[in-house]
């Protein structure tokens, strides 16, 4: 477990996903609101029967991180779970695509995110030997948008796609953090 503390002596945590997480991790989408949802870029017509998901998720725990499909980290605020970030498109010792997501309005917009992922993109550097990590948030999401900037992701482009099977056709922008940069990152202190 890897943890800080913020001025407002909050104790800010990240750990791995265990098997509590999922029903979690999927209900913050079942449960949504369309608006939020599209807010972010996803469509809840195009969410997965919960049961599925779950499924999924679960089976995800079990595999050795050269085979998982995804890989979540849980955020934690004060000893409780507010939020995760997971990658997908995951090639081992290459590459892999970052999400970012605060599950509760109140600890949106308040800097965690940035601390959260201070924490979280290392691990995801060391536990899947990545040279390079990506995140193409929704272009209308400013949020994620201004947190990769902070954080010192190179914007490499914006384009039109369909970014996943729970999203619709949308401008997203393309960030990239290369294993290099994070070195020069963590030695400017900017993580930590």
């Amino acid at each position: 477990m890897y943890a800080i503390r913020t001025e407002k002596i909050m104790k800010v945590e990240i750990r791995e996903f265990v098997a509590s997480d999922i029903e979690k991790i999927v209900d913050y989408f079942i449960d949504a609101e369309s608006d939020f949802l599209k807010g972010m870029g996803a469509d809840k017509s195009k969410l997965p029967e919960r049961q599925k998901w779950i499924y999924n998720l679960q089976s995800e725990l079990i595999k050795p991180y050269r085979e998982k499909d995804y890989y979540y980290i849980i955020w934690l605020l004060d000893g409780q779970p507010v939020g995760h970030s997971n990658v997908n498109h995951i090639d081992f010792g290459e590459s892999a695509t970052m999400h970012l997501h605060l599950w509760n309005s109140g600890t949106r917009k308040s800097g965690l995110g940035l601390e959260f992922l201070k924490m979280t993109i290392p691990l995801y550097f060391e536990k899947l030997e990545l040279k390079k990590l990506i995140c193409e948030p929704y272009s209308e999401n400013i949020a994620p948008n201004r947190t990769l900037k902070k954080i010192g992701f190179d914007l490499i482009r914006a384009y039109e796609t369909i970014p996943g099977p729970i999203n619709f056709r949308q401008i997203v922008n393309r960030y990239e953090l290369t294993k290099e940069q994070l070195e020069e990152i963590k030695n400017d202190k900017k993580l930590k």
